[in-house]
């Protein structure tokens, strides 16, 4: 829709109406999977038994709490160490991207930006299998040949942040790039001639102005890789992520401690949306 150009009554009513709908679209399954949550029944479903907060805080019988349950709690700290330094990884690969591609003209630039994008661009399970094949290749290749086991290569934990990292960098680039481009270079210069050396330029004024996108790509590098799927599934080895263990679970029987484990997921990615949003509207 376009603001300058005049409509009738009956198309913002149809408008407004086609916004509640969407909207209720996307929210109806997230209501739907947390009043679950709260259902005094083994099952996520239908009819509902009443009110609990069995699946959040109780201890024993059948009905054992997330907070209480060991293995689900091993699978959340898993996760978020291997979020972390994805995280870690991904922002500082992607802030020198960012330099690279928005400070310095060199041959094969184009070529090499659309190889960076590539990673958006292939599914999940395909990114994971490519990774798997390979990494398992070069190790067969040094077992065989030169009797060296290279264990990072198999299926585990290190496989799964290259894994994560690959495709996560691509858009932590693109967010701390989209800001890069708006900085005023004449700040940095005046940084030079009052005596500050490039990299004190860089990091007393640039690197402070790209604070914002730093952590707005942080947070969507941490929420990806702590709910990521696909790519993971195909890396992990023994032990397993979050989402791993949920899917194992579900293949097992569901039951509504999913649910709660998903309402924690929802709040804990409002809270860091909240802080997002709050960063870049100080910006």
């Amino acid at each position: 829709m376009i603001p300058s150009i005049k409509q009738t009554s009956f198309f913002y009513r149809i408008y407004h109406s086609y916004l509640v709908l969407f909207f209720l679209f996307l929210a109806a399954p997230l209501v739907v999977v947390a009043a679950f949550a709260f259902n005094d029944s083994l099952f996520p479903s239908f009819p509902w038994e009443g009110f609990t907060l069995s699946w959040f805080f109780s201890e024993t019988g059948e009905k054992i709490g997330i907070f209480f349950d060991s293995e689900l709690l091993e699978s959340i700290a898993l996760s978020s160490a291997i979020a972390i330094v994805t995280t870690l990884c991904a922002t500082l690969v992607a802030c020198t991207n960012a330099f690279l591609f928005e400070r310095y003209s060199f041959p094969g630039k184009s070529f090499l930006y659309v190889l960076m994008l590539l990673p958006l661009v292939i599914p999940g399970v395909l990114l994971g299998v490519s990774i798997l094949v390979f990494s398992s290749s070069v190790a067969n290749y040094f077992e065989d040949y030169w009797f060296i086991d290279l264990e990072f290569l198999r299926p585990g934990l290190t496989l799964v942040v290259i894994g994560q990292f690959a495709f996560i960098t691509t858009i932590c680039t693109l967010i701390i790039s989209a800001r890069l481009r708006k900085f005023d270079l004449s700040l940095e210069e005046a940084a030079l001639n009052l005596g500050a050396t490039p990299i004190m330029a860089v990091f007393t004024v640039t690197l402070p102005y790209l604070k914002p996108a730093l952590i707005g790509a942080a947070i969507v590098s941490f929420l990806m890789s702590f709910e990521n799927f696909n790519t993971t599934f195909m890396l992990v080895g023994s032990d397993a992520p979050l989402t791993v263990a949920m899917y194992e679970r579900l293949r097992e029987g569901s039951t509504p401690v999913l649910n709660a484990i998903s309402v924690l997921l929802m709040l804990g990615s409002a809270v860091l949306a909240i802080i997002n949003m709050s960063m870049q509207k100080k910006a």
